[in-house]
């Protein structure tokens, strides 16, 4: 494992543990060259997944990380807790996985998250989907909300 510090090759593992919820292996490593300490976390990866945006049709690696900023973003000053953050994170991503295909759209991913949020925290959820659904006016956001009283009452 690359040091992120000095860029030396070679590290020791000085510590590895499950996480909270036995997706991924947490490692703290030491580096052999200039001895600076790092975590790295390892976990199961079911299939290589190219994104394909939207505007463009580029193709990218899914990159988890930009999964959990977008979600970060939304939850901001929210009370939810690191741990469910993380569960949801897992969650979208092996759905995304189990899909089947090695290509999947931006817009299945912001489903997936659109999903997961309105069941998490309906705050996240308009803020996501004001970006997502790229509200312009705020009419957009009164009819969003609107529909989503609407849908809040018919489940009740």
């Amino acid at each position: 494992m690359r040091c992120p510090f000095c860029s030396h090759e070679e590290s020791q593992v000085k510590d590895s543990r499950s996480t909270d919820d036995d997706a991924a292996i947490r490692r703290r490593r030491q580096c052999n060259q200039c001895g600076a300490r790092f975590t790295t976390f390892e976990r199961v990866q079911l299939r290589e997944l190219i994104v394909i945006k939207k505007s463009d049709g580029e193709r990218q690696p899914f990159e988890r990380t930009k999964l959990e900023r977008s979600l970060r973003i939304a939850l901001r000053k929210r009370p939810i807790e690191e741990g469910r953050i993380e569960a949801v994170v897992n969650s979208i991503v092996r759905q995304l996985e189990s899909l089947g295909e090695n290509e999947i759209t931006t817009k299945q991913i912001g489903e997936f998250v659109m999903a997961a949020l309105f069941t998490l925290d309906h705050v996240a959820y308009v803020r996501y989907a004001s970006v997502y659904r790229d509200f312009r006016e705020p009419d957009d956001f009164n009819e969003f909300i609107d529909n989503l009283r609407e849908n809040n009452q018919k489940a009740v």
